[in-house]
């Protein structure tokens, strides 16, 4: 056998030649990597089947669909905004009171829903109970009407039927003075600082949860390591809420005020979420991250209520939003800041209930692979022992 060895010249490769075979092998002098006689380039194609591996395309293909979804789901809820039944509070003398109902309950599209009470006062109580979004004082005496509004429950919905209001009382050469009795802080101009406080807890919630199982490899999680994910949430929820109550308050001075609650509501928020989060991975592996963002982030936030109540969505969104973690906790922080805490029962129920059911998801998940993998082994020692 011949060598051939660098002259001083040469980048200090070595051929060899196969004395017996005649074949010889090269080094390649930049990468240092070897070629076989026999092999040829592998070829444009041959690269793109070991990069993109079926796996990885079923992979991007589910990327795209969430990305199709995104703008779907955002589109679909925002582009027309149309309102629906604005539920709204009429004070009248009953001589007024019918023919003024009438009228409203009779414009094209239903876009009010009226009830009339007895008093100012009662209508002032549902206003800020949240049980209306303005209140309509008429003044048969005069030709002007009062308008009560609360425009920090959300500015699109109070926007939506002081227009509407206007619009008959120009038409019976009558005004509307507009009275907003819990107008957003300065902080919060537009009324929008729950919808995007909520949205930052929710995504960090699952996304922690996804850290947790990519950080393992990805792999469908043992009952033990279920149970220490769903126990990590809660620490970390907690660190969230503190982490938003100080950037909305002291920091930003967006939501000034029930820092505290709002630090349990970010950390019931996260958790929901996480929890969620740490059960679809461990019953979809990777593609639970996807049917979470499908959750909260594709169905969740458009219909969430953030920045148009349900009575100005479609009614696929509308029929959602609040049965989802982002409505229900837009609604908790929105109602909790400025309404102290009226109308927020049913929400932080329906967070409870995504947060109880991620954890017994999570919990049975990994208590039946772990059933199913003891009696794997059982199964085979009694074949063996029968043949």
């Amino acid at each position: 056998m011949a060598d051939a060895r660098d002259d001083g010249y040469g980048s200090g490769s070595t051929a060899r030649t196969d004395e017996g075979s005649g074949s010889t092998a090269r080094t390649d002098e930049g990468s240092g990597s070897t070629a076989r006689t026999g092999e040829g380039p592998r070829g444009f194609l041959g690269e793109v089947r070991d990069a993109v591996t079926t796996r990885s395309a079923l992979v991007m293909l589910g990327v795209l669909l969430l990305q199709l979804g995104f703008a779907l789901s955002y589109m679909g809820a925002f582009h027309a905004p149309e309102p629906h039944k604005v539920p709204i509070t009429l004070v009248a003398p009953p001589a007024v009171e019918r023919d003024l109902v009438a009228r409203l309950d009779a414009l094209p599209g239903d876009p009010l829903q009226v009830t009339p009470v007895a008093d100012r006062a009662e209508a002032r109580e549902r206003l800020l109970d949240r049980r209306t979004d303005a209140a309509l004082v008429v003044d048969p005496a005069r030709r002007t009407d009062t308008l009560l509004v609360a425009s920090a429950g959300g500015p699109s919905a109070t926007t939506a039927a002081t227009e509407i209001l206007q619009e008959v009382a120009r038409a019976q050469n009558r005004t509307i003075v507009v009275r907003d009795l819990r107008a957003p802080s300065a902080g919060d101009s537009r009324g929008l600082s729950s919808f995007y406080l909520v949205l930052s807890w929710t995504i960090g919630g699952y996304l922690a949860a996804s850290a947790l199982n990519m950080a393992a490899g990805s792999k469908k999680p043992t009952l033990r390591r279920t149970l220490v994910r769903l126990a990590a949430m809660l620490p970390y929820g907690f660190v969230s809420g503190i982490g938003g109550a100080l950037i909305v308050g002291p920091v930003l001075d967006c939501l000034p005020g029930a820092f505290w609650e709002l630090v349990g509501i970010g950390t019931l928020v996260v958790f929901a979420s996480g929890a969620v989060g740490v059960a679809l991975q461990s019953v979809a592996g990777t593609v639970g991250l996807g049917l979470t963002i499908l959750i909260f982030t594709i169905l969740g936030n458009p219909s969430s209520g953030g920045v148009y109540p349900s009575s100005l969505l479609p009614p696929f969104w509308a029929a959602i939003g609040q049965a989802l973690p982002p409505g229900a906790g837009t609604t908790v922080v929105r109602n909790t800041v400025y309404f102290d805490g009226n109308a927020t029962t049913g929400a932080l129920w329906i967070l409870g209930a995504w947060a109880f059911g991620g954890v017994v998801v999570a919990i049975l998940a990994a208590a039946l692979r772990e059933g199913q993998k003891r009696r794997g082994p059982r199964t085979d020692t009694a074949a063996a022992v029968s043949v």
